[in-house]
């Protein structure tokens, strides 16, 4: 069966670090599947959140989040501080992509423990209807 294999940015633009907690383990001792969906959406806030932007504002758009592709590389524990790295791409007229990387520290290196793209699309809650992706935008969140 073919596996999902990320081929990410070189570059990444906003860097933050987000602590496992004891939540996000599952019944295995390590973070669950789920919980990194959920510390993705958190570092995506944090990353809009950088750029004076929310979900529901994004110069004037909201998001809504069309596709999730995560690849799993290694286990993450509770304590481990995540260094998490985002970059934004593959813009069209309604939407983008978002790349993350989330690394811990293993010693002097940095090892991967989980590489993801989020396909968000730009929607007016309002009128309930798709939206273009906002030049403004466009600009900052490459930069």
């Amino acid at each position: 069966m073919p596996r999902t294999k990320l081929t990410l940015p070189d570059q990444f633009t906003f860097t933050t670090s987000i602590p496992v907690r004891i939540t996000d383990l599952n019944y295995g001792g390590h973070v669950g599947n789920d919980s990194i969906l959920s510390l993705i959406h958190e570092i995506r806030v944090q990353f809009l959140a950088h750029h004076n932007y929310k979900e529901l504002d994004m110069a004037g758009v909201g998001l809504i989040m069309a596709d999730v592709a995560i690849e799993f590389k290694s286990e993450a524990f509770y304590g481990d501080l995540l260094r998490a790295s985002v970059a934004a791409g593959e813009f069209s007229r309604v939407g983008f992509d978002l790349y993350y990387k989330l690394e811990k520290q293993a010693g002097e290196k940095w090892i991967p423990v989980t590489l993801a793209r989020t396909g968000m699309v730009c929607f007016d809650y309002t009128t309930k209807k798709v939206a273009s992706v906002p030049q403004e935008a466009i600009t900052k969140l490459q930069g």
